[in-house]
């Protein structure tokens, strides 16, 4: 993904909505949505402006985008692979992203973004099934078992994570260890895992006007 320059809590106000690119800080008082709640700009203030169809499905998809932090092409990838599934493409589309290897570590609890996972996974701090992976949007499967390298479990970067993972907050489809610290896909994502910020049936609208 190249860089994007847009200051996070800009792209939220931009939306309208938290999209909770920076962790814990989009958690308390110093979020941008709590002290700004408008839209960034010199009339930002004047409220969120009446859009028509098409901005509207515009809009959902770059927020997914935004959201699970790739550029248009891999988001038209996605969609294309989606659209050769069996199945539904809304749900394809979401699946398939949600088994993402960055989004998965943001999902475990192992980075608390999805920024932080992908550069985390680029910096090969992580295994798939025993083999070295840096690949943020490497496809996961069930059964797919991941854990962080030996040497990086004292480094800063990890520096209380794993005493901070609650399980309670992992979704069903995936499974931790914690006293081996092995995160495992045990299903597939449904409906109720994905991100509810998505409203994929307008993404399917914008690709297929």
């Amino acid at each position: 993904m190249g860089r994007n320059l847009d200051p996070k809590c800009k792209q939220c106000r931009r939306f309208g909505e938290k999209l909770f690119l920076k962790g814990e800080r989009c958690f308390g008082i110093k979020c941008a949505m709590v002290k700004k709640n408008y839209l960034p700009g010199l009339h930002g203030q004047k409220g969120f402006r009446r859009e028509s169809e098409y901005a509207k499905q515009l809009q959902a998809k770059q927020k997914a985008k935004k959201i699970f932090r790739i550029q248009e092409k891999q988001f038209q990838n996605y969609f294309t692979k989606a659209g050769k599934m069996k199945g539904n493409i809304s749900i394809n589309l979401l699946t398939l992203l949600e088994k993402r290897l960055d989004n998965v570590i943001y999902r475990i609890g192992l980075a608390e973004s999805r920024d932080k996972a992908r550069q985390l996974v680029s910096h090969a701090h992580f295994y798939v099934n025993g083999k070295k992976v840096n690949i943020p949007s490497y496809e996961l499967k069930e059964k797919d078992e991941i854990t962080v390298r030996e040497k990086s479990k004292s480094m800063s970067v990890f520096g209380g994570v794993f005493d901070n993972i609650k399980s309670s907050n992992i979704p069903e489809w995936l499974d931790y260890d914690g006293e081996k610290q092995i995160a495992k896909v045990v299903g597939e994502p449904g409906e109720k895992d994905f991100d509810q910020a998505i409203d994929a049936r307008l993404i399917v609208e914008f690709y297929s006007r």
